[in-house]
C-alpha cells in the first residue's frame, strides 16, 4: 500500500492565522512602556545606569529624564508610541505576506 501525504495545511486556515493588528500593537506598547517605567524606577537604586543612559540617548531630546517623574511619563508614553507604531506595522506587513 503507498503511504498517504499528510496535508499540513489543515491545521492553519489563512483566517485564523491573520494578526489583529491594533490589539498587537497595543500589546507592544504597553510591553515597551512598561520596560521603560521599569528601567527608569531603577534608577533609585542606581542599578541600571546603562540601560537608563541608552534610554536617554533614545528619548532625551523629547524630555526624557529618569530622574524626574514627569520624565519619566514622557519616556513611558514615547515608548508606548513606539512600541505601538512598530508592532502595528509588523502585524501589518505579516497579514500582506499570507
Amino acid at each position: 500500500m503507498a503511504k498517504k501525504k499528510f496535508d499540513f495545511g489543515v491545521f492553519r486556515r489563512k483566517k485564523e492565522a491573520k494578526l489583529n493588528a491594533v490589539k498587537f500593537g497595543l500589546a507592544g506598547g504597553i510591553t515597551t512602556a512598561i520596560c521603560v517605567l521599569f528601567t527608569s524606577l531603577l534608577v533609585w537604586i542606581n542599578y541600571a545606569p546603562m540601560w537608563v543612559a541608552l534610554i536617554t540617548d533614545i528619548y532625551g531630546s523629547f524630555g526624557y529624564d529618569a530622574t524626574t517623574f514627569f520624565g519619566t511619563v514622557l519616556g513611558v508614553i514615547y515608548s508606548f508610541i513606539d512600541g505601538f507604531l512598530l508592532t502595528w506595522i509588523f502585524a501589518l506587513i505579516y497579514n500582506k505576506l499570507l
